[in-house]
C-alpha cells in the first residue's frame, strides 16, 4: 500500500489538523409541488406551441411539393414523407427510435433535407441551416416565395412514375402501326 493511500484511509487525523473531518449539510432547499407542476405545464405549453409552429411551416413546404397537408401534423408520418420527398427511404423515420442507429437515420434526414432544398432551388450550403438550425432551415423554405422543381405525386408524396414517350407510330385510328422491318 503506497504512504498516500496510507494517509488518506489513516483514522489518525491529527497528522494534519486537531479535528477530525466531518460533513455536515444545511440545505433547506426544497421544490414545493405547485412550483412543479407550474414548471411542467409552461414546459409542456412551449413544446405544444414548438411542434405546432413547426407543424404549420411543413405543411407549407409539402403544398409546394404537392403532398397533402395534414400529413405534416401526424408525428412520425411527418418525418417519414419528408424523407420520401427528399429521395430517402421513410422507414428511416421509425428507426431514429432505435439508440445508434438513429445516428444514420438522421444522416438519411440530412440527405433528404438536401434534395428538398434543391428541389425548391437553394443552393448547396442551405443543408448546413437544416443541420444546425432545422427550424431556421422550415422557416426559409416555408415562407419563401421558391416553387417546387421536381415531380410528385400528390396522393402520398413520392415522386411519381413518368413513363417515356412512346417510340411507336399509330395510324389515322390511333392503333400502332406494325414495326417496319428492313
Amino acid at each position: 500500500m503506497g504512504i498516500l493511500t496510507y494517509l488518506a484511509q489513516s483514522s489518525d487525523t491529527s497528522l494534519f489538523d486537531d479535528q477530525p473531518y466531518t460533513y455536515t449539510s444545511t440545505s433547506t432547499a426544497t421544490l414545493s409541488p405547485e412550483v412543479a407542476f407550474t414548471i411542467t405545464i409552461v414546459a409542456l405549453l412551449f413544446a405544444a406551441a414548438l411542434y405546432a409552429v413547426s407543424a404549420y411551416l411543413l405543411s407549407r413546404i409539402f403544398k409546394k411539393a404537392g403532398v397533402e397537408q395534414w400529413i405534416a401534423w401526424i408525428p412520425v408520418y411527418n418525418s417519414w414523407k419528408l424523407l420520401e420527398l427528399g429521395g430517402q427511404k421513410g422507414f428511416w423515420a421509425v428507426l431514429a427510435f432505435i439508440p445508434i442507429v438513429n445516428i444514420a437515420s438522421a444522416v438519411f434526414m440530412y440527405i433528404a433535407m438536401y434534395h428538398i432544398g434543391k428541389k425548391l432551388q437553394k443552393e448547396d450550403w442551405f443543408v448546413v441551416l437544416a443541420i444546425l438550425v432545422p427550424i431556421v432551415w422550415t422557416l426559409w423554405l416555408a415562407l419563401d416565395d421558391s416553387k417546387w422543381q421536381g415531380v410528385s405525386d400528390s396522393t402520398n408524396g413520392t415522386p411519381a412514375f413518368q413513363p417515356a414517350a412512346s417510340a411507336t407510330a399509330t395510324d389515322d385510328n390511333g392503333q400502332p402501326k406494325p414495326p417496319l422491318v428492313q
